[in-house]
Order: C-alpha cells, then sequence, then structure tokens
C-alpha cells in the first residue's frame, strides 16, 4: 500500500536520504525545504511554518501516513532554535489533524546526542512554554556572553522533551499515532564535512561524541531508522528518544541512568 508521508530536509543529508529509501519503496514523499523539494518553505519563520503546513495539507488531501522532521541547522546563533525546535513543533503540531485521518499513522523527529549535553536551561524553559520571543532573545543573550554553542544541544534537548510530554497525551497516542526520535551521534553529511577534513576537530569529535560501535554514520543509518520506526510494523513504541550513536550515550551517561 502506498503511503503519503510530508518529510522536512529533504535538500540534503538525512532529510534526503530518508525520501530516497520511502520513494524507492513505493510510497509517495512530500518533501519541504528552502530548495529543491516539493514545498519550499522556511522553517526558521512562523509564516513559512504555516505556508508549509497548507502547501502538505493542500498537496496530501488532507491525510497523511506519516510526517517526520528532519530539517535542522547547527550555527551558534538562535536560527537554530527557531527551525531545531520551534520549526519541528509547529510542523508535527500543524499537521497532527492530517495524521489523525489516515488508518495508521506515525510521526517523527530528528533528535541528536548532543542533547544529553550542557544546555541552557533558561532557552529550554522558553522552548517547553512555547515562548518563540523569549527563546529567542535568551538565544541571543547566550550568544553576547560566548554561550553559542550550547543553543544546538538546548534545541535538541527541548524538542526531546517536549516529544516525551506529548506523545502520551490524547492528541498524539490517544489518536493512534506513535511519536518518537531518532537521535544521531556523528553523522557524516555535508554539514559536517569540513570538520572531517581538519584533524583537530576529529579528536574533539570522538573525545565529545564517542562511538566505540563503526564509528560515525552516514545518513542512510539514520534514515533506515526513521523508516522502520515511522513504519507500519511499529504499533507500540511511542514517547522514546532512539539513540543511533555507535554507543555514544551508554559511554557518556553510563549504565546508573537505569
Amino acid at each position: 500500500m502506498t503511503r503519503t508521508i510530508a518529510v522536512s530536509g529533504t535538500a540534503s543529508g538525512i532529510g534526503r536520504a530518508l525520501a530516497d529509501l520511502l520513494r524507492a519503496q513505493g510510497d509517495e514523499v512530500i518533501g519541504i525545504d528552502l530548495r529543491d523539494a516539493e514545498v519550499r518553505a522556511d522553517l526558521a519563520v512562523p509564516e513559512g511554518r504555516a505556508a508549509a503546513v497548507e502547501a502538505v495539507l493542500d498537496r496530501s488531501g488532507g491525510v497523511l501516513d506519516g510526517v517526520v522532521a528532519c530539517a535542522g541547522v547547527s550555527t551558534f546563533t538562535p536560527a537554530t532554535v527557531r527551525v531545531n525546535y520551534f520549526g519541528a513543533v509547529a510542523l508535527l503540531e500543524g499537521l497532527r489533524p492530517a495524521l489523525a485521518r489516515a488508518e495508521r499513522p506515525r510521526a517523527a523527529v530528528v533528535g541528536s546526542i548532543s542533547g544529553t549535553q550542557p544546555v541552557d536551561a533558561e532557552v529550554v524553559a522558553a522552548c517547553l512554554r512555547g515562548d518563540e520571543r523569549a527563546a529567542l532573545d535568551l538565544a541571543g543573550e547566550a550568544v553576547e556572553r560566548g554561550a553559542g554553542v550550547r543553543l544546538y544541544p538546548s534545541s535538541k534537548a527541548a524538542l526531546a522533551q517536549w516529544l516525551r510530554r506529548g506523545a502520551v497525551t490524547p492528541e498524539w497516542a490517544g489518536a493512534g499515532i506513535p511519536l518518537n526520535a531518532i537521535a544521531p551521534g556523528v553523522v557524516r553529511t555535508a554539514m559536517t564535512e569540513p570538520l572531517f577534513a581538519d584533524p583537530a576537530m576529529v579528536r574533539v569529535m570522538e573525545e565529545a561524541v564517542p562511538m566505540p560501535l563503526h564509528g560515525p554514520a552516514g545518513p542512510e543509518a539514520v534514515a533506515e531508522a526513521l523508516r522502520w520506526i515511522t513504519g507500519p510494523a511499529n504499533t507500540h513504541i511511542t514517547g522514546q528518544v532512539v539513540y543511533l550513536d555507535g554507543g555514544a550515550e551508554a559511554v557518556l551517561r553510563g549504565p546508573g541512568l537505569f
């Protein structure tokens, strides 16, 4: 059976790899990105998010079998919070009614191992309140004091908390919609390739994200996990952040977490 799935970030990286996998198995993919996508929209701004939702609903006829929020940026600026948290949440919330109309709907986001690292607690709290203006002001202040490096972890930590809070509610679980995250470690994409070209940065990455199982992943590995967790076979997994990280989370947080 052909499924219709909306995927953000399909112009490159994990989003493109997922779109290729889904299309290869016969699914219809509605890609969302700034360029090279069925729906061209800027998820960094409210009007772009609204336009993306409207365009996807129009193309899908108001019914979606899956939504996967892959789009993300990793700058040390407020744009990271705009796209990674507010862009992802707006897309999922805006398309949730279309998912609820499908027979076996599924949803997922791309998280990150960085969500387990030190964050800006005030930025995370503002995100979870849905106060974008405050979150961006706080992110700007973090940049000014030289703490912009914490914005990416903050955006992913907030997204994971939003997901775990919402996944078990009547709007998601009650409507039969599993909602999960696949959280990669280091992934080789166009965004990270410059880092791999610098031996010093490779050492930094190995120390920050130790991946004893096979090392850094390709985007296809993440895409395969997203494909399964948003597929019909996943009937009961929800509210989970699944670390696809070669063991990094287990190394960094150890067995005492459980």
